[in-house]
């Protein structure tokens, strides 16, 4: 089973490359992202809950998120593998992860994380932003605030899988074809040492 972190900061292009990596391995995207979206959509009581956070750019509590995860991993149990996109973003998390997929017989491959500049990243925040309508990505004091809570609470997630021998930076700045391809190659040198 292919078990892929997709790893990056807000507006690292993790969504767009997912999808891509998803039809090329045949893989189940598991975005916390859309589930919690989903979930705010349909005004469901955890959707109200982390709707409190999302919008303060917060990040939403671990027990509420690795509820959903398992969930997920349950219905879909004979899957070639899942993007985790947006998910671990703490170490606690990633542990917690680990241990669940250890019950699943199954473990993490790699972590590949996108690896962007700053004003790169506020720049495709405000683009979606005006494409999509979100709010928390036409407002450039919640993109900072995000950012820094990524710097702060989640980028110490790479050193997690620093230790495990699973991190893999990949450089995600350029063309979604670029950054693809260099995924690829990150992918598949894995596969090969298996």
């Amino acid at each position: 089973m292919l078990n892929i972190v997709l790893f990056g900061p807000p507006g690292a292009g993790k969504g767009t490359q997912a999808a891509k990596l998803i039809e090329k391995y045949n893989l189940v995207h598991l975005s916390t992202g859309d589930i919690l979206r989903g979930e705010l959509a349909a005004k469901s009581t955890l959707g109200l809950e982390a709707k409190k956070y999302m919008d303060k750019g917060e990040l939403v509590p671990d027990d509420v998120v690795i509820g959903m995860i398992e969930v997920k991993l349950d219905q879909n149990a004979s899957a070639n593998g899942f993007i985790f996109d947006g998910f671990p973003r703490t170490k606690a998390q990633a542990g917690a992860l680990d241990k669940l997929l250890e019950k699943k017989k199954t473990a993490i491959s790699i972590m590949a994380a996108l690896e962007v500049e700053k004003q790169e990243l506020i720049n495709r925040l405000m683009g979606r932003g005006k494409v999509s309508g979100r709010a928390d990505d036409q407002d450039i004091s919640i993109i900072e605030n995000r950012i820094a809570v990524y710097n702060r609470e989640t980028a110490p997630v790479i050193d997690y899988y620093s230790v495990l021998k699973k991190f893999r930076p990949v450089n995600g700045m350029g063309s979604i074809e670029e950054i693809f391809g260099r995924l690829c190659i990150t992918i598949d040198q894995e596969n090969k040492k298996k």
